[in-house]
């Protein structure tokens, strides 16, 4: 009678392993499944900022506009600091600094890479381009450093 209790109490801890390898099989698999689709749905998001990403802007009297064709940067530029936020003097002042940095990078294809900085950007600092194209421009270079991981002299406090 002893040998058929021990056997059931053997049962039934096989049994109660089994239920705690199966929740464990079950807990993963969910784990991995709920990973999955979210990636797909990140992967499907970028997919629709990649392709629709042109931006224009031109002042009142269309002398001057700024074109961004960069796939991300409508959608990044909305999780940054509002229009308004900075004053147009400072805008400038940075915007000045990143083109003088940018321009002198395309000019080293050799140190920089030329599939970078393919074209000198032409801003002088004695214009009045107006606050929308110096704020996107601003953010532009923002963007550009994050994006292509570089690091320009004058930028905001940043780690990549």
């Amino acid at each position: 009678m002893v040998k058929a209790e021990e056997k059931s109490s053997a049962f039934l801890y096989f049994k109660r392993s089994m239920r705690k390898n199966i929740m464990y099989i079950i807990v993963l698999g969910v784990f991995i499944y709920s990973c999955s689709t979210t990636k797909d749905r990140n992967l499907l998001a970028t997919n629709d900022n990649q392709t629709s990403d042109t931006l224009r802007i031109a002042n009142d009297s269309l002398e001057y506009e700024i074109i961004i064709i960069e796939p991300g940067f409508n959608a990044w530029l909305l999780t940054q600091r509002p229009r308004g936020y900075y004053s147009e003097n400072f805008l400038e002042t940075r915007n000045n600094l990143f083109v003088i940095e940018y321009n002198q990078r395309v000019q080293q294809p050799l140190r920089f890479d030329p599939n970078l900085y393919m074209q000198p950007i032409n801003y002088e600092s004695g214009i009045a381009y107006g606050y929308e194209v110096n704020y996107l421009l601003y953010n532009y270079f923002l963007f550009f450093q994050q994006q292509y991981r570089q690091r320009f002299t004058f930028a905001r406090g940043q780690t990549f």
